[in-house]
């Protein structure tokens, strides 16, 4: 058995992704961030849905469609269809944030 809150270095010059399952219709992944962003300029623009949730620390998404930023904690959880851009504006920089992201498709 493993656990999410696990193996996380002590030093976090990038952030850390690592699959923690994958099929070929859907990917669990652990994401941790201590002070990450997306870079300036950047967004993620998917070709799968993410389902996301914070288990620990804080964040914040913008949401390129009318510049939206939206503020999570541990236990937020929200779904991004394909294709809507959005970037990781801010990560804690005091601790870390762990997030669990569902990649799905809809084929």
């Amino acid at each position: 058995m493993d656990n999410l809150f696990d193996a996380i270095p002590a030093s976090l010059p990038e952030e850390l992704f690592e699959d923690i399952l994958k099929t070929s219709s859907m990917r669990i992944e652990r994401i941790v961030s201590r002070g990450h962003t997306t870079p300036e300029g950047d967004w993620y623009d998917q070709d799968e849905g993410e389902w996301v949730m914070v288990v620990k620390g804080s964040a914040r998404i913008l949401f390129e469609e009318g510049m939206r930023e939206i503020s999570m904690t541990a236990g937020d959880h929200i779904t991004i269809p394909a294709h809507q851009r959005h970037r990781v504006s801010w990560t804690d920089p005091e601790q870390e944030t762990i997030w669990l992201a569902v990649f799905y498709s809809d084929n």
